[in-house]
């Protein structure tokens, strides 16, 4: 059963929450989610309806956010939440029907929500934040110096209908609605988002220049937060996989010990157990505390899982190497060096998909390869972390594209295990003063015609420094991935990856958006002397 409760902020607003108890007699252990979507809805989209945990034991209480749903105030997006968490949370802990122990679950924004709070607020007993990062660039709006395109405005309207329809503008709901289903927000979504929601979020971050690290908000969550038991979970195909990845780390350097689960899930799609593996985290932490010594790993690790992309099973708890990768002429692979791979090509790459090759002599690593990129009909961004069709895929009919330089390597006489960050290095130029890279790794199993698409990335770069000739780097999307003998490694690269990234008009006083007139015709040089593919680790070393 579930009734509707409200609290007062410290500042006057009325905060209006859903509150779900389990049948009987309490007091009970609470889970906390706090929204901007609807409270009804409580994320029942990725986690399950707040009945099966009130099955388990659980009050649930799923709280819309200031300025949501029919909590009162103006809703400003993050930076209003901290203030707001501390102040439920006080409210929560009072309650006759809790017991005094509090988890906080949630994704996306309702795993910002989970982090935020002032530095003297008494943390929950748990937090189980998914898909979420602190840094509004890197972890929310941006890749390689480019605006998420087709997730920015996506969102951003969303959030602006939201708000349309609190204030009874239906008119605005409907125009932003049906923009995102016949896909014109794609061309229309910044001027729809400054007339119905001027000072939103989605509309600063798609404003702002990525380039600029500095004028971005990057927002901090108290130490003793991040020293309680914490469950982080990530898709490889999510766009946040790198916030959740900075969280462990993060966690990890203030003596904390987070559950790191990474699996083959998008932003909205996840793996069928995650259900189960949240309810024991819940169960561990809230109903049956286990003591400062029982069922701890050791001390000085963090308990990590990840999900092997070719294999489709788990790897874990801490059953793999976190360098980077792992090469061998047997089957089974065994630790190496750190590997590097090299690139060469006589010049038709984009041409002739066998021509472009990836080698391990940096010696023999030579030849230039020019990418053509016009904006009439730009590489479309399929699968993957940004695209609208996120997940894995088959881009066989993309590499065969005539703008889009391929390179694959001889096949695999032994495994190959792949862990980590992809990172890119090669010397690039252009004909105009701007150009994208939009790159993907991939394998091309034995005997098949498929390619498996494994990571993508992606570097914008604009005003005259496009025109040197100079060594470029990018970061792809991290993965977890077992080459079995007989595959091969791919790498492809394109000038476009539309709508996931905007299209670069190749002149920098013209906006990065939709196709237009103004876009220009692109030539971007490959100089493969030197050029190097290489993996960092998933997860930063500990000094």
């Amino acid at each position: 059963m579930f009734a509707d409760a409200s609290l007062i902020t410290r500042d006057g607003v009325e905060l209006i929450s859903r509150v779900w108890r389990p049948s009987g007699d309490g007091p009970w252990p609470a889970l906390l989610m706090r929204q901007p979507y609807g409270k009804s809805i409580a994320s029942t989209v990725t986690l399950p309806h707040p009945d099966w945990w009130c099955s388990h034991g659980f009050v649930v209480v799923v709280q819309d956010v200031r300025g949501q749903g029919e909590s009162g105030g103006r809703f400003k997006g993050f930076s209003q939440e901290a203030h707001d968490t501390a102040d439920t949370l006080t409210w929560l802990r009072n309650r006759p029907e809790v017991n005094g122990r509090i988890g906080m679950y949630g994704f996306s924004y309702q795993g910002l929500t989970q982090l935020l709070a002032p530095s003297d607020c008494p943390p929950p007993d748990c937090l189980a934040p998914a898909m979420c990062g602190l840094h509004e660039r890197d972890h929310w709006s941006c890749d390689g110096n480019a605006h998420w395109w087709h997730l920015g405005l996506g969102w951003g309207l969303q959030l602006a209908s939201l708000q349309a329809k609190k204030r009874g503008d239906h008119s605005a709901w409907e125009e932003m609605r049906r923009s995102l289903e016949d896909g014109s927000y794609l061309r229309e979504g910044m001027s729809m988002l400054e007339r119905h929601d001027p000072d939103g979020m989605a509309l600063r971050w798609l404003k702002q220049t990525p380039e600029q690290d500095s004028d971005w908000i990057h927002h901090s969550i108290p130490q003793r937060w991040l020293q309680q038991p914490m469950l982080l979970l990530g898709g490889w195909w999510d766009p946040h996989l790198r916030g959740v990845i900075a969280l462990a780390e993060q966690a990890r350097a203030v003596g904390g010990r987070p559950e790191l689960h990474i699996g083959p899930a998008t932003h909205l799609q996840w793996w069928s157990e995650s259900s189960a593996l949240l309810l024991n985290f819940f169960q561990r932490h809230l109903i049956s505390p286990p003591s400062d010594s029982a069922g701890r790993e050791r001390e000085d690790d963090i308990v990590v899982w990840l999900w092997d992309q070719v294999s489709e099973s788990w790897c874990g708890p801490n059953g793999l190497n976190p360098a980077s990768s792992t090469h061998s002429s047997q089957t089974s692979s065994q630790p190496s060096s750190e590997q590097r791979w090299h690139f060469c090509s006589r010049g038709l790459a984009c041409f002739d998909p066998e021509e472009g090759q990836i080698i391990t002599a940096a010696a023999d690593s030579a030849g230039k390869v020019v990418i053509v990129h016009d904006p009439w009909r730009p590489v479309p961004a399929i699968g993957g972390h940004l695209s609208p069709s996120a997940g894995p895929c088959d881009r066989a009919s993309l590499d065969r594209r005539s703008d889009v330089a391929v390179f694959s390597s001889e096949t695999l006489k032994g495994a190959l295990h792949l862990n980590g960050k992809p990172k890119l290095k090669l010397r690039v130029c252009a004909d105009q003063p701007g150009f994208d890279l939009c790159v993907a790794l991939s394998r091309l199993p034995l005997n098949t015609n498929t390619v498996q698409q494994l990571s993508t990335g992606m570097l914008r770069v604009r005003g005259q420094a496009a025109l040197e000739l100079c060594e470029r780097e990018l970061e792809l999307q991290p993965l977890h991935a077992m080459f079995e003998p007989g595959d091969r490694l791919r790498l492809s690269i394109a000038g476009a990856a539309w709508p996931a990234i905007a299209i670069n008009p190749g002149q920098p006083a013209i906006a990065c958006r939709a196709p237009s007139a103004d876009c220009r015709v692109i030539s971007i040089e490959l100089h493969l002397e030197m050029a190097q593919l290489w993996m960092l680790p998933l997860l930063a070393p500990q000094h």
